[in-house]
């Protein structure tokens, strides 16, 4: 047995064990006839991927001669499998992150605190290195987008089979503690089958906004403090000081009720409702600390100061925290009756995370100082910690929304004033009366101004703004933003609605054109002074890889992306200017997705000097951080990336990697658009060949597929356009474009510069590893069995055509990358794309037969049995949108 088999022997008994407990539960709960027709289809879909072609064709008329009433049990059981093998997976992660760290031979795991300390302290000076560290600042920022599939009742039963799964690693159970843990393994799998998948009503922002909540509570409340004590550890180590208490490397932020770009549902008072959701879900955790700290600190022992605060009294500590107790519920209650709309006395409640630090630092310090450090060092720092990275609302929430709301406001308001209308100035004139208003004391909107519903609820927003504390909301994010006036629009909304602490106000860069214009836009814009006094010295710039691989192509939009960071780190290099770079990346490689690590370190150098923000899309976040474990391993991985990428950045591309980069994203772009947008039948062939209309039809996010009714793709958002791909196993999106750009540089004798690219340099070879993993998990056979079945005859020529280059693009990878077969470098992925496609298969042959009956004959119980075969395949590939 190889070494690699060995290490994932425990992963295969897992998967076993479940399976085998699935088998029960479905033969226990649906009967035996249920469970022969699984284990018939589960043993064709076997040999079928085998490569026996009679098993393919008898599990084709298996399954398209079942009943309706027979489709849906079928579908779970195949949807609950593929659930149960990703717990497994996510489980042996862990486990196998933990072996790595008890071998003494073993030496750091990539990308571990203790791998890249090494790795970053071995050319860096001990002072550079703690003031990096200190001055690091992370922030992921968790969103709710429309492809969570998954409803949190079963993400919690998922979560307790992890935890079951931990649990039976113990080497020193019982018979009585083993066949106890058997018993609750299956009781968690028969609820789950209970369960219904399928949401009843589609979830409002708040409670997006409390999903995200529920994030902290179970993983990354007690993660952060773990991974602090960590950093503490490597730099005392490395550097013979400790990471100071006021210090967090990593924050969170939040797009939750407070994106409202194309989501009508989010309104101010959403916005309002979970800002103080957020205080309330904070001091609800900061009490029960608070509890737990009342019951163990009773010492006696006390330094001066803290005699000062609570004289004589018999247990100083306690008589300290009990008046922190006092304030958090006092905080609860103020916080309940807002909520409720009522208006309650604000007495001593807490408004800013250094009113609650004071009390807490000074139990820490007497502590310290009369010889209790060591349980100083318990429980008090790693609160201490925890309210460094999350203050007083947990996750400080963005705002977004689109440039022409904000135009479309200012615009009623002048001609209100009679001032002309703003819509129609250029835009030397917007900025010249942007500029005047912005340096003028008087108010500019007139009182009792009536505006239509649209522009008042964003003049209500920004009054929202005004009225929140300065830890609630995090930054103004404007996508769509093109110009100077976009950003300097919203600075003057802010000035009117007499916002006290203002954001900073973060242009959105999305579409291929928005992002060759940005260094320009941002150029100009620091041009202007009230601006650069405005900024202090830094700015904040995102840029956003969904809307610009939708609208350019995977390729093509990834190197406008680099280009347009290196352009934009000249830009503030040459204001003095300090910039962050906010990168919007999606779940899925199309969108930006991909392992963090790598995605990092592929980034141009000097793009990333300390601070970066990612978003942390809906649809990874449970895979990213809904275990402990897991969630501490992303977080190092975060932390070490950005210190390696800023202290020791990656070399400069040689300037023919660039001139052949030019070339590659000039034939990507131009074959991507040409079937995208000129093709005439295109749509009308992805809307056959997918389940796209049906997918609107889905109760999982708030926020509406599309950004208008009417319109092709181009309306399309780009998580339901990547989604639809993923479900048919085609994957367009994060291809569609490569295979012909690398084919035509290898017919002109570029293929061995190609192979020097993917080995020197980082950026290509990251985009290379991404979309080699994308066609590994593709299936172009299963796409055409959707053409079949779905799509009219005279169209389907053009899936023929799609999927020739789907091939064509695997063969010019596989050149590049010398790999004999996708993945080879991979073999963990290789492995779970192996063991899933015999279950994902039979769920897609579902679904085909699905779409068909839906749309024959539109029915409830069919369209559920879509829903939940949705579902599963969304589990079976690992991403959705």
């Amino acid at each position: 047995m190889s070494e690699r088999t060995a290490a994932d022997q425990p992963l295969r008994e897992d998967i076993r064990e479940l399976g085998e407990l699935l088998g029960e539960v479905i033969r226990e709960q649906g009967g035996e006839p249920l469970f022969n027709t699984v284990e018939t289809v589960r043993r064709l879909a076997k040999q079928a991927r085998a490569g026996d072609d009679d098993a393919a064709r008898e599990l084709e008329e298996t399954l398209t001669g079942l009943e309706d009433e027979r489709i849906m049990p079928v579908v779970r059981a195949f949807s609950h499998f593929l659930n149960l093998a990703n717990i497994a997976e996510q489980h042996h992660r862990v486990r196998r992150s933990r072996a790595w760290a008890r071998a003494p031979d073993s030496g750091p795991l990539r990308g571990s605190l203790e791998e890249g300390f090494e790795r970053v302290a071995a050319t860096t000076e001990p002072d550079d290195l703690y003031a990096a560290v200190c001055s690091m600042q992370v922030g992921l920022v968790l969103t709710a987008h429309p492809t969570e599939v998954t409803r949190r009742t079963l993400l919690q039963k998922h979560n307790n089979i992890a935890s079951t799964l931990e649990t039976q690693d113990r080497q020193d159970l019982t018979p009585e503690e083993s066949g106890a843990l058997a018993q609750s393994l299956k009781g968690e799998v028969t609820a789950a089958w209970y369960t219904d998948e399928i949401r009843q009503r589609r979830p409002s922002p708040l409670d997006e906004a409390r999903w995200g909540y529920a994030v902290v509570e179970q993983t990354l409340w007690d993660a952060i403090p773990r991974h602090a004590r960590r950093m503490d550890r490597m730099l005392h180590h490395y550097t013979g000081r400790g990471l100071p208490l006021d210090v967090s490397p990593i924050r969170f932020g939040s797009w939750m009720g407070g994106d409202r770009d194309g989501n009508p549902r989010v309104t101010a008072r959403v916005t309002r409702d979970a800002c103080l959701m957020a205080r309330w879900q904070a001091a609800s955790l900061y009490e029960k600390e608070i509890g737990q700290l009342i019951s163990e600190l009773s010492l006696q022992c006390r330094d001066s100061e803290l005699s000062e605060q609570v004289g004589d009294a018999w247990e100083p500590y306690r008589v300290m925290l009990k008046r922190v107790r006092a304030r958090l519920r006092l905080t609860l209650r103020w916080l309940e009756a807002r909520l409720e709309g009522k208006t309650a006395p604000e007495g001593e409640i807490y408004r800013d995370a250094e009113d609650l630090r004071r009390p807490l630092l000074a139990c820490y310090h007497s502590l310290h100082r009369c010889g209790a450090g060591v349980v100083a060092d318990g429980r008090l720092l790693d609160l201490l910690r925890r309210l460094s990275c999350f203050g007083l609302t947990l996750m400080r929430i963005d705002i977004r929304q689109e440039a022409g709301r904000h135009a479309s406001a200012l615009a009623a308001i002048t001609r209100e004033l009679d001032l002309g209308d703003y819509a129609a100035w250029d835009e030397s004139a917007r900025q010249a009366f942007l500029i005047r208003e912005l340096n003028n004391p008087r108010p500019l909107i007139p009182r009792g101004f009536q505006p239509d519903e649209e522009v008042q609820e964003t003049l209500d927003t920004f009054r929202v703004i005004a009225e929140q504390g300065p830890e609630s909301l995090g930054a103004y994010v404007i996508s769509m933003a093109a110009t100077p006036s976009d950003i300097l629009a919203v600075e003057l909304l802010q000035k009117e609605a007499g916002v006290k602490h203002y954001l900073r106000v973060v242009p959105l860069f999305e579409t291929l054109d928005d992002l060759n214009g940005a260094e320009d836009c941002l150029e100009r814009l620091l041009e202007i002074d009230w601006y650069r006094q405005r900024i202090g010295g830094h700015q904040e710039v995102m840029i956003g890889y969904s809307d610009s691989g939708k609208d350019a192509g995977h390729l093509t939009a990834a190197w406008a992306l680099y280009q347009t960071q290196e352009r934009l780190v000249a830009c503030c290099r040459r204001n003095n200017v300090k910039l962050t770079l906010f990168h919007g990346r999606g779940g899925s490689i199309g969108r930006g997705g991909g392992p963090t690590h790598a995605a990092i370190l592929s980034q141009p150098p000097g793009s990333v000097q300390g601070s970066l923000r990612a978003t942390e899309q809906g649809e990874v976040i449970q895979a990213k951080f809904g275990l402990p474990g897991i969630a501490l391993r992303n977080l190092e991985l975060y932390t070490t990336a950005v210190l390696e990428a800023t202290l020791q950045p990656p070399p400069e591309p040689e300037q023919s990697w660039r001139d052949l980069m030019d070339q590659l994203s000039g034939v990507a772009v131009e074959n991507y658009r040409g079937m995208v947008r000129h093709t005439p039948e295109f749509v009308d062939y992805f809307r056959s060949a997918t389940p796209e209309q049906e997918i609107a039809g889905l109760t999982i996010g708030s926020r509406p597929a599309k950004r208008r009714k009417e319109g092709g793709v181009e309306s399309l958002r780009a998580i339901p356009w990547i989604f639809s791909w993923t479900q048919t196993r085609l994957l367009l999106p994060a291809w569609l474009g490569v295979g012909e750009a690398l084919a035509h540089a290898q017919k002109e004798g570029r293929t061995e510069e190609l192979q020097t690219m993917f080995r020197d340099w980082p950026f290509f070879h990251a985009f290379l590893d991404m979309v080699e993993m994308v066609l590994a998990k593709g299936d172009p056979d299963v796409a055409a069995m959707y053409d079949r079945r779905l799509v009219p005859e005279g169209l389907q020529p053009l899936g023929q055509d799609l999927r020739g280059r789907y091939r064509t693009t695997l063969n010019s990878v596989l050149t590049v990358t010398g790999h004999e077969r996708p993945l080879s470098d991979f073999p963990v992925v290789r492995r779970s794309v192996d063991v899933r496609n015999p279950y994902v298969d039979p769920l897609n042959r579902l679904q085909v037969e699905l779409l068909h009956r839906v749309r024959h004959r539109n029915e409830e119980h069919l369209r559920k049995a879509l829903q939940v075969c949705i579902n599963g395949i969304a589990a079976g590939m690992r991403n959705t949108g």
